[in-house]
């Protein structure tokens, strides 16, 4: 394998341990960076760090500082912030096995391959990716890593298992303190009928490859035309302005029409075909 490993390891349950490797399953996007550029000389700008009063400063003089009160701060040495820090542990701990759904989705955190570290760990990983499979649970536990300790659970993912961080329940804020505000009142059954047929309707199997980000090739264009024409400003205009007016909605008749366009769209193969079989007949 060309990537390497983030983490090397084992996972351990209750008396067997299964040498493993970490791989990140995610990777940068096709995202755009833009940088500050002093537009008289064309020389990108950078950045000094500055004490106010007394102005910039070295880098060596630069500690960390945790702010207790406005303007009082606990200055840290690296070495006494090193010292706190986690080893890294070479063991993950599965204490847990709980139903998927009983994790919440908003603690999931980032994805990650689990893989044998090597042929004779494989036998005791496949036993462990078909127990979780069979008994529909995810194993749950806890790694350190690069200082930190992260919240995991495992899970099957096709021959290989899946194990993604999890956020802490101090990082996720409630949900009910959001909604709360939402009224009690009941969909209209009507509507709740059309909205189900227009779901049923467009419902498929989830293909990331039909979704590109817009505003970045958006972006691509912009800069490759900026290019060919040496400079010169361009503005893109939208192509639809945006609708004027009320915000009302009439809800029944947008899912009417909705409706309609779906159909209209599946029966225009159709009409073609009845135009041509005439001229068959005639030849």
């Amino acid at each position: 394998m060309a990537a390497r490993p983030i983490w090397r390891g084992q996972i351990r349950l209750a008396l067997v341990s299964i040498p493993v490797e970490l791989y990140p399953a995610t990777k940068s996007g096709a995202q755009i960076q833009f940088h500050q550029i002093h537009e008289p000389s064309g020389k990108r700008i950078r950045y000094e760090k500055v004490v106010p009063g007394i102005g910039a400063v070295d880098k060596d003089e630069i500690v960390k500082g945790y702010e207790v009160e406005k303007g009082q701060y606990v200055l840290l040495d690296p070495e006494e912030i090193e010292s706190v820090k986690l080893e890294s542990r070479k063991t993950l701990d599965l204490v847990r096995f709980v139903d998927d759904k009983d994790i919440d989705a908003t603690y999931f955190d980032k994805p990650y391959y689990l893989v044998p570290a090597d042929d004779l760990a494989e036998e005791a990983y496949v036993v462990l990716r078909e127990a979780l499979s069979a008994a529909k649970k995810v194993g749950v536990g806890q790694l350190a890593m690069r200082g930190q300790e992260y919240m995991v659970a495992l899970k099957p993912c096709g021959r290989g298992i899946l194990l993604e961080t999890l956020r802490y329940a101090d990082e996720v804020h409630k949900a009910s303190t959001f909604f709360r505000e939402i009224g009690d009142q009941k969909a209209d059954p009507d509507l709740l009928d059309m909205a189900s047929m227009l779901i049923e309707k467009k419902a498929g199997e989830f293909d990331p490859k039909e979704f590109h980000n817009r505003y970045v090739d958006a972006l691509h264009e912009l800069i490759a035309k900026k290019q060919k024409s040496k400079g010169k400003k361009i503005i893109e205009q939208p192509d639809e302005a945006p609708p004027k007016g009320s915000n009302v909605i009439d809800l029944m008749a947008a899912l009417k029409k909705s409706l309609g366009e779906d159909k209209k769209a599946k029966k225009a193969p159709a009409k073609k075909e009845a135009a041509r079989a005439p001229a068959r007949k005639r030849a």
